[in-house]
């Protein structure tokens, strides 16, 4: 064919393109209905296509999954307000109100019957009436009485005035209809403002008109709207309230006055929050609640540690005088106090509370994730269903600015409504300044209920906390969750050397010490006042004395161990007491019958599953599941995904519970895990560990959100209260963990040393240089070797399915819990030489520090080793570069250079490494990896090795370097330049 005539052929079908696909598809259906319908040139076309008329159709009517009436037209309060559509709403309102007027004046003479004009102006003034209304609902909180200070300049009311909704003077007293909106068939203008008001404009604002659920927000306007739900107090109740004030304001000035200078984060302006989590905790125990997990920044940690978790004066005043409230459990560096977490029992009406305080460093708000997945943690072992998530409250409080200002907030809202993260809602406590907060944050309005307390220096509008739609209530409703916003205007900054405030502080010192004022309710009597005057004063006498006594014996305090190891953490501590040594490698075998359960479980599936013909996102048939189960019964070829499994399986049948999480951990990042499978048909999902048979546990496999600091977060929390659980963490590649690098320094790495908090959490990082350039090669090991020390946790490399699926077996089952890094493969997962036999997964067997060379190993191998002393050099290395070079030195037919791996970096196996290097009496000693110089193991495992070679008067003192140069990037992206430092990394190992 001549480029002319290809030319000619092309321009005959160029209409044919995606661009105007749907329209050939429509013209094609209107020629199957009616053949004039369309040009002669079409016609010729279309008829010589041929197709069935029935797929004509299909194709221009569109999916099958597309909805006629889709999208919706929204037509709740937030949209009619906005769009100032009301006719829909003034129909209903005057079809009633003509169906009310001919009801009531039945058989009445003609002239007292309302004409059209009475019943259009009523209905009218019943729509205005309404707007006024969800004006309030929508703009009222921006007018709440939330500045005590006075700082803020009075805002324009012009949107919550009648006047600017039609209405004069004279129409304030006159009956408006409002069919039961504010709780009321009819009522006046004034009485609509007052309620409204009252509501919205006080001393409490309520948010809630961005609440798209349409359940939740009656129930909560049922609550706060109408005339009967104004709030009171009893005497008892006042009481109470005050004497919690009493108490916080008392520890704030005794410290200030007694510890001048030293920082410790004062409540002062905040003591409103001592009664309001009183109250938390003896609501929460009325709806069920069994515990509180707390977590809250350094502004008023102390006061709460005492006045509320219950924590001992004289022991907080010991850790003022450079002391340690608990001094025999402290076996680490330590914290200092306002880090410090607690765990109490509290009883409210025959109700007992279990409180915990967790741990926070001074990243204020990384403390959210690890309650929240302690707090699911909780749930499961009180067997918590999905949907009734109750028995456990996470209640968090923000500091000011970090709400808005740390991304971790925003991520935990993101986790509140996600499947494996769920907690049934949270309460969230925002402390900001009065002067800053003109309007709830955006994230508030944008991601959850918002509801706002005022809290003031000295007129603490306390009784608020006490509200009818208080956050239990909400979260029980809705299982979201709630932030509450208080203003804090402190007196002092406690040494934090913020800048003057010179107008806020003539405003605070208006208000004296203890001038606790409320602002509704009847006020005390004379009487009373002068009674609770005399009691404040031998009080404040009584509480001064007790404080010397508790600051004189602070020096020989000693507490016990309540606020310690947690719970399921003591029972594996108290399990140490009395041995000098602990066994460190665990009882890594499993029974032959559970791996012959998962076995049976990978081949399983319910009768009417259908399944895909090729799995999601995988190469590879179904027959690979089958592929993993011939495998085990034949006892030979075991990879890596199999090695897991096997791993999951035999701790499950041991009744433990497996929980992974992490991007595409359903599937695997890499196609190779394949946990949950999805019916074809119908998408139900089946997962079959969770069908081993017996009494087994559970296994919970997530898809997370595209988060790693929140969810890494979150499944430390969740090790942490849970260490008979296996938590798993996987990032999609290694180089992600770099988005959650507080959790690692704060939190992993030294929360045993600081905290006495043991967690066993898995971190799998995939790690692996093969090419992929700078972001997807490297999980930085070198940073997590340098946080390394005082054995505070593991991090392997493991090159074998065997040594994968012991390591991952043996943190159940020792008697301590570390946190383990996992560098995990790539590659590996489908390498050739890179798996086991099931006779090394079998009895007695364990993980191995190190392992020897395949070739000494393994029977026919192309390369027979020389014997022990005539090899020239040992070449220790980790991970994949031991496959590349064992390659490499097959290929050159090599045999006197001894390869050995070393499977775990730290803690740095050394006794083994003298044993097994004192073999080699004459070699040379290199350590080689496929990282650069400046990263990787080298530096970190450079002085042990050197310790090794002296012990063993090696002719080498010093271990020789064989691998990249260093870098500034962790790799590069071109495969050219990867495969020439390969070479040389290889050339240099093996000349």
């Amino acid at each position: 064919m001549s480029r002319q005539d290809a030319n000619a052929a092309f321009a005959l079908s160029s209409f044919l393109q995606g661009a105007n696909a749907t329209y050939i598809d429509e013209l094609y259906a209107r020629y199957e209905n009616d053949t004039a319908s369309v040009d002669p040139e079409w016609q010729e076309f279309f008829k010589s296509l041929k197709d069935p008329p029935g797929d004509v159709q299909k194709n221009a009517v569109g999916p099958s999954w597309s909805k006629a009436n889709w999208p919706l037209t929204p037509n709740d309060d937030l949209t009619s307000a906005l769009d100032g559509n009301w006719a829909q709403v003034e129909k209903v309102i005057g079809t009633k109100l003509a169906a009310k007027a001919q009801a009531e004046t039945k058989g009445s003479a003609k002239a007292l019957q309302p004409t059209a004009a009475d019943v259009h102006q009523a209905t009218r003034d019943s729509v205005r009436a309404l707007m006024l209304i969800r004006a309030y609902r929508m703009r009222g909180h921006f007018h709440a009485k939330l500045d005590p200070l006075g700082i803020e300049p009075p805002r324009d009311r012009e949107e919550l005035d009648p006047r600017s909704y039609g209405f004069v003077e004279g129409d304030f007293d006159r009956k408006i209809f409002l069919d039961h909106v504010l709780g009321l068939e009819y009522a006046t203008l004034r009485e609509i403002v007052a309620i409204c008001e009252r509501t919205y404009c006080q001393t409490l604002g309520v948010e809630f008109m961005h609440i798209t659920n349409a359940a939740q927000k009656s129930w909560i306007q049922e609550r706060i709207e109408g005339p009967d739900k104004e709030i009171s107090f009893t005497r008892e109740g006042r009481r109470a309230i005050l004497m919690k004030l009493v108490e916080a304001e008392g520890f704030e000035k005794f410290c200030d006055l007694k510890f001048t200078g030293t920082k410790r984060f004062g409540l002062d302006g905040a003591e409103s929050l001592i009664p309001a989590l009183e109250q938390i905790i003896k609501r929460g125990g009325n709806l069920g609640v069994k515990e509180i997990v707390v977590g809250m920044p350094h502004r008023g940690r102390l006061n709460v540690l005492t006045q509320v978790m219950g924590k001992p004066h004289r022991a907080l005043f010991h850790e003022f005088k450079g002391g340690s409230a608990n001094p025999d459990a402290v076996e680490g560096s330590g914290d200092v106090k306002y880090h410090l977490g607690a765990s109490s029992d509290r009883e409210f009406d025959n109700n007992r509370i279990h409180l915990s305080l967790t741990a926070n460093p001074s990243h204020l708000e990384i403390v959210d994730p690890v309650v929240l997945g302690k707090v699911r943690a909780k749930q499961d072992q009180h067997g918590d269903p999905p949907d009734q998530r109750i028995s456990v409250l996470p209640l968090l409080m923000h500091g000011d600015a970090a709400f808005a200002g740390q991304g971790v907030v925003a991520e935990c809202f993101g986790l509140s409504d996600l499947k494996g993260y769920r907690t049934g809602g949270s309460l969230a406590f925002h402390r900001q300044q009065p002067d800053r907060l003109h309007h709830l944050s955006a994230l508030f309005a944008l991601l959850a209920l918002s509801v706002r307390r005022r809290q003031d220096d000295r007129r603490a509008d306390l009784p608020r906390q006490r509200r009818r739609p208080g956050g239990g209530g909400v979260r029980r409703q809705g299982r979201n969750r709630i932030p509450a916003e208080i203003p804090q205007a402190g007196r002092d900054r406690h040494v934090l050397l913020s800048p003057p405030r010179p107008q806020r502080g003539r405003r605070t010192g208006v208000h004296p010490a203890g001038d606790v004022q409320e602002d509704r309710g009847p006020p005390l009597d004379l009487g009373d006042l002068c009674q609770t005057a005399d009691r404040r004063g031998r009080d404040d006498r009584r509480r001064g004395r007790e404080g010397q006594g508790r600051l004189a014996g602070a020096a020989r305090c000693r507490t016990r161990g309540r606020f310690g190891l947690q719970a399921q953490q003591g029972r594996l501590a108290r399990r140490q007491v009395g041995r000098v040594q602990i066994r460190r490698s665990g009882r890594g075998s499993a029974p032959r019958r559970h791996r012959r359960r998962h076995c049976r479980a990978e081949g399983h599936r319910p009768q009417d599953y259908q399944g895909p013909r090729r799995l999601p996102g995988s190469p590879h048939h179904p027959a690979l599941l089958e592929n993993r189960a011939k495998a085990i019964e034949n006892g030979v070829g075991i990879d890596w995904a199999t090695g897991e499994g096997l791993a999951f399986c035999t701790l499950l049948q041991e009744g433990h519970h497996v929980r992974l999480s992490g991007q595409d951990s359903e599937r695997g990042t890499f196609s190779q895990r394949h946990s949950v499978l999805i019916d074809q048909e119908d998408e139900s999902r089946y997962t079959p560990y969770n069908h081993l048979g017996g009494d087994q546990g559970h296994y919970e496999v997530i898809n997370s959100l595209l988060s790693e600091e929140a969810v890494l977060g979150f499944e430390y929390g969740y090790s942490l209260a849970e260490p008979n659980a296996l938590t798993v963490w996987e990032a999609q590649f290694g180089d992600f963990a770099n988005g959650a690098q507080v959790l690692f320094d704060q939190f992993i790495s030294s929360g045993e040393r600081k905290w006495l908090r043991m967690s066993g959490l898995v971190c799998m990082l995939p790690h692996g240089y093969e090419g992929q350039g700078p972001e997807h090669s490297s999980a930085r090991l070198e940073r997590f070797l340098q946080m390394c020390a005082e054995d505070n946790m593991q991090v392997v490399y493991a090159t074998t399915p065997a040594n994968f699926f012991h390591v991952l077996r043996r943190q159940l089952k020792r008697e301590i819990r570390k946190p383990l890094i996992l560098m995990t493969p790539k590659s590996l997962l489908r390498h050739k030489r890179a798996v086991s036999r099931l006779d090394e997964l079998g009895d007695n067997t364990t993980f191995h520090r190190l392992l020897y060379d395949d070739a000494a190993m393994l029977p026919e191998e192309k390369i027979k080793l020389v014997p022990d002393d005539k090899i020239r050099r040992v070449v220790l290395c980790s991970g994949k570069v031991y496959y590349d070079l064992y390659d490499e030195r097959e290929k050159r037919g090599i045999d006197n250079i001894y390869l050995m791996r070393v499977e775990q970096l730290y803690p740095v196996p050394l006794k083994a490494l003298v044993q097994e290097l004192s073999r080699f009496k004459g070699a040379e000693v290199v350590w080689c990896q496929e990282e650069p110089r400046n990263m990787g193991a080298w530096h970190f495992i450079e002085p042990y090795l050197e310790w090794v070679l002296n012990q063993i008067n090696a002719p080498n003192k010093r271990p020789r370097y064989a691998g990249r140069p260093a870098s500034a990037a962790t790799a590069t992206g071109l495969m050219s330049k990867h495969l020439a430092q390969l070479k040389a990394l290889l050339d240099e190992a093996l000349n």
